[in-house]
């Protein structure tokens, strides 16, 4: 006992030692779990330092990511590449270990978090992802997935509303190997949590069909016996409640809110030294102490072990051992081209009027029996999102499939998506109305950060969808999504475009996809092969009306039908038309400059942009000088036919504007 607190006073220090150096940090949590900390990670996490990709390894999320140090310094002592100097260069720029932890920045971290309950939701979506994986490839005598989820969480965690979406799916789909350690320490950043979080935290997890355990988080013993009992228990998920005292081991600062997000202080970094008995000087760490806690030998025998049972499993199951190493590559599997090539012969001869939703279900029952990692959802939306094809299979408690009911939780469902495409083997769509996005904005975010490869189906895109009025229609979505860094953004007017911005999707490895798609039928357009190429390109020259061209209008979706029949009635007048179909600004933006000036030449300053949503973002392809069609206050409960001529967008209407801005 008293040699596993010096193990975890070494997290303590580091931590603390860190943390004073950078003047700016929280150091209550990694002193107050790392009693916790050491037990996991010493004594049951199966991992290897010198692998952190292993795929078999045990996935640990640190949810209250404030408590970031706590994780550098397990990292940094277990052998990962996490140097002292990386430790003293806590938030400082670029360095190893950024202020929250971040995934891609730092050897051994999952995935990112930092905003409260989604490392949680993650954990859950990892935890799904070892279940399913497990059902799939498994087989007699070859458990080549069996891993567990561990995830660190603060009451901040669970006060969020996620922690309620998420704890209540992973109840249900019974994901025995997660397991939580709740920091309960009853301090936030405010003080006492008493005045404002009273939950009865054991039952509202018995609620959930959660194991609860609840234990002195400061006794060795008592934790070794919890996770233990935990880990028996596969058919729950499970809840560690582990009473501790927030900033374990200050004098003055302990169990008080002063020590949650700040430095102790140079003085009571000294005083805390001596209550904790560690006579070294800051961010030293002796020889014993390091080789008690280096995990390098023992992660590379685990590794090793694994590769001698997949190396068997591979003689006797080689076609289920090559798609299980195709999937964790990311490697699309063969035919899916050739599929899209089919796809997008017979839109283009069978030009009947169709949603783009209706558009999208079509490509997936192209896609989907190509696709076993393709993984889908949505948020109790799935007759009206059209998400589910002829091959999907829901997932229940005690049967795999490749399509998950979330209910109405639409943060949940794309936190628990991050979770499941950065543990591996999947790529996830997710859906929901996409007015509902507002719902789902953080995790979106979290998405485009991580660079995560989801796919985010978003319908019923406009005014369009009619009769459910302003609280269902959209109006600054889709400009609020192309503002995401990194989130490309594709608005298709057809079945072609629609079926080429999924194919881009499902190739992007480098962030989520959203593809914005309309309730009602659209006109369907037919298009050269050289059309069909520059669709990739996110913008491109859909039609054109005259030889010298002298106005040109962009437009997305729905509204691109509108824009031909403009340019019509203009090149009736004299006036010569190009018509830009912009299916996604952000793809166009991405393309050389002679690309963009062969679409958008910038010597044509007659310039109108038209799509049923906020029109400020427009200025920046259509100039101060342009015009911008749009809609810049909320809609109107009526038929969606209605409202697209109360708001402006028909083609007299519009030709009028046209008329008075550039020729009166």
């Amino acid at each position: 006992m008293l040699f596993r607190r010096e193990l975890s006073n070494a997290v303590r220090m580091l931590s603390i030692d860190a943390i004073q150096k950078a003047q700016s940090g929280h150091p209550g949590a990694p002193m107050g779990m790392a009693d916790i900390a050491e037990v996991l990670w010493r004594d049951f996490l199966k991992h290897n330092p010198n692998n952190p990709l292993w795929q078999n390894r045990d996935r640990f999320v640190l949810s209250n990511g404030h408590a970031s140090m706590l994780l550098y310094s397990l990292l940094h002592l277990s052998g990962y590449d996490i140097s002292i100097d990386d430790l003293k260069n806590f938030r400082q720029c670029f360095s190893k270990t950024p202020g929250h932890p971040e995934v891609g920045c730092t050897s051994g971290v999952e995935i990112t978090t930092g905003p409260l309950g989604q490392g949680l939701a993650s954990g859950v979506g990892m935890a799904m992802a070892e279940k399913l994986l497990s059902q799939s490839f498994n087989r007699n005598n070859f458990k080549i997935v069996d891993h567990y989820t561990w995830v660190f969480a603060g009451d901040g965690c669970l006060m969020e509303g996620i922690s309620h979406e998420v704890c209540s799916l992973a109840g249900t789909w019974n994901l025995g190997k997660l397991i939580v350690f709740y920091d309960k320490n009853g301090i936030s950043i405010d003080g006492e949590i008493s005045g404002w979080f009273t939950d009865d935290t054991k039952k509202r997890f018995l609620s959930y069909n959660w194991h609860v355990i609840e234990i002195n988080g400061h006794n060795s013993e008592e934790i070794i016996c919890a996770i233990k009992i935990a880990k028996n228990n596969l058919t729950q998920p499970s809840l560690i409640m582990c009473n501790t005292v927030i900033g374990f081991g200050s004098p003055n600062k302990s169990g008080k809110s002063s020590v949650h997000g700040a430095p102790l202080g140079d003085i009571e970094v000294s005083l805390t030294r001596k209550q904790l008995n560690w006579n070294y000087p800051p961010f030293f760490v002796p020889a014993h102490i390091y080789s008690a806690w280096n995990a390098v030998r023992a992660g590379r025998l685990a590794e090793s072990s694994w590769k001698s049972l997949f190396e068997r499993y591979s003689v006797k199951y080689p076609e289920l051992s090559s798609e299980y190493i195709r999937r964790f590559k990311q490697q699309l599997p063969n035919g899916l081209y050739s599929g899209l090539q089919k796809f997008l012969l017979k839109s283009n001869s069978l030009l009947k009027d169709i949603s783009t939703r209706e558009a999208s279900q079509n490509i997936l029952e192209e896609f989907g029996s190509l696709l076993p990692e393709l993984i889908g959802g949505s948020a109790d939306l799935a007759p009206s999102n059209l998400t589910i094809w002829s091959g999907s299979k829901s997932i229940n408690k005690h049967e795999s499939g490749n399509y998950i009911h979330y209910g109405v939780r639409e943060f949940g469902m794309t936190a628990i998506a991050n979770g499941i495409y950065h543990h591996g083997g999947f790529i996830p769509y997710t859906a929901t109305f996409l007015v509902f996005v507002d719902y789902a904005r953080n995790a979106i975010r979290m998405a485009a950060l991580m660079k995560t490869r989801q796919i985010f189906i978003y319908t019923h895109d406009s005014i369009g969808l009619g009769e459910d009025g302003p609280t269902h229609q959209p109006i600054e979505h889709i400009s609020t999504l192309r503002y995401i860094p990194n989130l490309s953004v594709w608005r298709p007017c057809d079945a072609i475009e629609t079926a080429i911005s999924w194919f881009y999707g499902l190739n992007r490895k480098n962030g989520p996809t959203s593809l914005i798609l309309s309730r009602q039928n659209i006109v369907q357009f037919s298009r050269t092969d050289d059309q069909i190429q520059n669709i990739y390109k996110g913008g491109y020259i859909l039609r054109e009306y005259g030889k010298i061209i002298n106005i040109i209008i962009i437009a997305t979706g729905s509204e691109v039908p509108l824009a031909i029949s403009v340019a019509k009635e203009l090149y009736k007048l004299g006036y010569y038309t190009r018509v830009v179909s912009m299916v996604s600004a952000d793809c166009f933006d991405n393309q050389d400059k002679i690309y963009r000036e062969s679409v958008l030449p910038v010597k044509i300053t007659n310039r109108i942009s038209i799509e049923a949503g906020i029109s400020e973002y427009w200025y920046k392809y259509v100039g101060l000088n342009g015009l911008r069609i749009g809609i810049d206050t909320f809609g109107e409960s009526g038929p969606g036919k209605n409202l697209f001529e109360i708001f402006g967008f028909t083609v007299n209407k519009i030709i009028t504007r046209i008329k008075k801005c550039f020729f009166s």
